[in-house]
This record gives C-alpha cells, structure tokens and sequence, in this order.
C-alpha cells in the first residue's frame, strides 16, 4: 500500500518509510547516551506533531476524590467491557463474550441495541472499545457507534450509523475502519477514543508476540490515530501510518487533559503496570523496558505499580483527576500532581500522587467515565472468568466527587 493512504479498510501494513523511521529510532536507542527527560518528552520526532487543543470547563474545580455512598446504577450485565455516555442521556455498554452492545435508558431501563457482525470471542478477545462520533447540531450527518472487536482473523475497528431515539437507538450496516491488527488470546489492547482534535484513537496490544511492538511493519503493540473515516491522517508522526505511539504491550486506557495532553494505561509483565503520558512517534520501550528503566531513546512511564495492585483498563480525567480502573488490584486510582494544586490549574504533567479507592469493595473494575455532574461511573467485570461475581455483578455504579483539599 502506498504511503499515500487514505481509506484503510483492507488490512493494513506500515509502509517501508515506517519501517526506515522505526530502524532510525531503534539506532538511536543503541546508539546514543541517556539524557533526562521530564515526562513525556520524546527522544525521536520523526514529523511535526499534531496541534490538539482541549475545551477548559467553564469553572474547574481542581482535583477531586470520590466521596460518599456509591449507587449501583444497572446490574445484571455479562462480561462488559466499555460504556460510553450519549448527550441524549442514554449510555452505550459493550459485552464482551455476547458481542452485543446495550443501551441503558436514562430512567434505568436496559435493552439490547444489536450484536456485532464478526464478534469471535475467547480469552481476552471479543467486542471491546466503543466510542461514538456525534455530529454537530446544525448538519444532518449521522451519529456513529465504533466498535473495537476481535474477529475469527484479526482485531478490527467498525463503524455503524446509530438511528432512532433514544430508548430505541438501532444500528445500521457495519462500515470497515481498521482491518489487521494481530490478534490473539491475550493482549488484544481494545480500546477507543475521540481525541479533542476530532481523531480516533486506538490502543492495540502486542497479541501475545512481544517483537511487534518494535516492529514497524505491524500494527500490534501500538497506539494508532485514524480520521474518523479510517484515513492516515496527514500530520500523523509515521507519515502514511496509522501509528501514534509504539513499545507497547498491552494498553486499554486513552484520555486527555485539559491542554489536549493524551494519557495512556498500559499492562505491565510481570513487574510494573504503567501510567503513560504519549508523545506523537514516542518509543515506550516494551520489550526492552518495563516501567521506569531510564533506557535510552526510551520514553519512561509518569508512574507505574506492582502488577497485583493494577492491572489497569480504563481511564477517565475530571477535573484535574485521572482516574484508573484496576481489574487485578480491583480498585480505583485518583492520580493528582502531589501537591494538590489550586483550583484552575491546567496541568498534570508530572504527576505522582496515586490514591487507591473501593480496594476490594466492587471487585475487577474495567472502564471508569465521567457520569452526571459531580459524579464518576465505574463498570465491574467480574463475570469475564477471571473474578468473583457479586449478586449483582456485572454493573455500573456511580460515585459522587468532591474536591480534594489543597495541601
């Protein structure tokens, strides 16, 4: 395929300039002596890098904690993977295993929205990640549903026309994205977000062969960023390639702070889950690093825990707060600056303050997203095999915020 792709809905390889861009990072990471880096700093900049910019709240409050009684919102849900709340008040909810999508109605109603052409669940793999694209008010474009799933062959990223109202939503015919990313049992990375730059981002895990995250002719083990029609786009870090990001295993969180910053969550081996703050054609070292290593030409993780105290998946940032689900430490990060700066401030960079919350009281915890004003929604996954469900397990339960007192 030529380095000047646009539609990429027939499987994709990077180029042979990505592969020359890759080889010249990697030299450098043979070749040259460490130098400091503050986080997120990359050591290759292989084209100018995208301008992202993100909307400021109208009155941000600082960092905030999650506070008070918890309130189970809906249970009874199999295996779910990510939700995804619309304007209209309803929110989207992925099963893994059944490759359904639900909606819950915003009085508490659940129904099955329609099931995934393709799905081909085992391990870890299934209908993972959605995100929904919603146009502007004044056009007549239509509302899309994208789906992260992994097929018989491959994981992939869909699209489908999201019709009806709310209560009755249905999906229209499925429309490729992304075709060809490695798939396995495990390490199937899954998830997807609209970045405030109107892009789609997705992280893709290593599926199992921990080469191909250093390897430019794959898509595995990469953070990918696609127009939201499925082109490369022209200001990518990889011209004629999806990807963003790479030296990565198995990451499953994407959000972004307030100044447009993108943060990602990342599986460690058996040593060290990871924090990451991504730089465009940034090299997060994985399988030469592991967490914080100082390895030259390598991007070092924000912060990063003992793998039985995360095993991290989504993320949400509020209000000057990242949030990070934790299914094997089954608890809930509030991650700040440490300092716990006033209320206005428009930076994360460098935080290290990570506050664990709900240790053990809710089980595996998948996805985590802004709910209501004033609140967070966390979604359990403790019927996937792995946990102990709970009499109403799966559910989504909603925590009220309160802001976190300067110190």
């Amino acid at each position: 395929m030529a380095s000047t792709q646009t539609p990429t809905r027939r499987g994709l390889r990077a180029p042979a300039a990505l592969t020359t861009l890759f080889a010249a990072a990697l030299a450098l990471v043979a070749c040259t002596e460490a130098e400091p880096r503050s986080p997120g700093t990359a050591a290759l900049s292989p084209s100018p890098v995208p301008s992202e910019s993100a909307s400021a709240p109208a009155d941000p409050v600082g960092p905030v904690a999650p506070t008070g009684a918890a309130t189970t919102v809906v249970g009874g849900l199999e295996a779910p993977w990510s939700m995804v709340r619309l304007p209209s008040g309803s929110t989207l909810v992925s099963q893994r295993d059944a490759g359904d999508i639900l909606e819950l109605v915003s009085g508490g109603d659940v129904r099955q929205l329609g099931v995934v052409p393709g799905v081909a669940a085992g391990g870890e793999g299934g209908l993972l990640g959605l995100a929904v694209l919603t146009p502007e008010p004044s056009t007549e474009d239509s509302t899309w549903v994208y789906a992260y799933l992994t097929t018989a062959s491959d994981n992939r990223i869909v699209r489908m026309p999201l019709t009806g109202e709310a209560g009755s939503y249905a999906l229209g015919a499925v429309d490729e994205v992304l075709v060809g990313i490695p798939r396995a049992g495990n390490h199937n990375g899954g998830r997807i977000a609209f970045g405030p730059d109107g892009m789609l981002y997705a992280t893709a895990g290593d599926a199992g062969d921990r080469n191909l995250a250093q390897d430019g002719d794959s898509l595995g083990g990469k953070i990918l960023r696609l127009t939201p029609e499925g082109a490369v786009p022209a200001d990518n870090p990889f011209p004629g390639s999806p990807v963003y990001s790479f030296g990565h295993r198995n990451p499953q969180g994407l959000a972004w702070d307030r100044d447009g910053g993108l943060w990602a969550s990342e599986f460690g081996q058996n040593t060290w889950d990871e924090l990451n703050r991504i730089t465009p054609g940034g090299n997060y070292g994985w399988p030469i690093a592991e967490g914080i290593a100082g390895a030259d030409g390598m991007i070092d993780p924000v912060a990063q825990w003992a793998t039985e105290d995360a095993s991290p998946s989504g993320l949400a940032i509020v209000d000057d707060t990242i949030f990070m689900a934790s299914l094997r430490g089954e608890r809930l990060y509030g991650i700040t600056d440490g300092v716990h700066v006033p209320a206005g401030s428009t930076t994360l960079v460098g935080v290290v303050d990570a506050v664990p919350y709900l240790v053990g009281e809710f089980g595996r915890i998948r996805d985590v997203v802004a709910g209501p004003p004033g609140t967070i929604w966390i979604l359990t996954n403790n019927t996937d095999g792995r946990g102990s469900p709970g009499a109403d397990d799966d559910r989504i339960v909603e925590l009220p915020l309160e802001p976190l007192a300067p110190r």
